[in-house]
């Protein structure tokens, strides 16, 4: 069973350290089991490709890696800062994740 996350597919994410402290990015992917997140345009990786039928030229590509989840912050889209986040339940019982900054739902 995989480790739980606070991120999700489509969440805006700020990096707090590494080669890329500080710019920002969409996640792409989360990989639970791992605890890492793929962010888009972050992190990226020259991979060398051999010529195939769907790309026939081949060549050098820019692959998204993954980064720790751990050296990631949420960014509350209410407020556009990085916020922590707590999870309350809703009127219908369902839990959400609030922005512990400005109140207001993440979901």
């Amino acid at each position: 069973m995989g480790a739980k996350t606070h991120l999700r597919k489509g969440d805006e994410v700020l990096v707090l350290s590494g080669k890329e402290k500080g710019r920002r990015g969409k996640v792409q992917r989360v990989l639970a089991g791992k605890g890492t997140v793929i962010v888009e345009g972050l992190n990226l990786a020259k991979k060398h490709t051999k010529p195939t039928r769907s790309n026939p030229q081949g060549g050098v590509i820019d692959k998204a890696m993954p980064l720790p989840a751990g050296k990631v912050m949420l960014v509350c889209p209410a407020c556009s800062r990085p916020a922590r986040i707590k999870k309350e339940r809703d009127a219908d019982g369902s839990l959400a994740r609030t922005c512990k900054k400005c109140g207001r739902s993440m979901d």
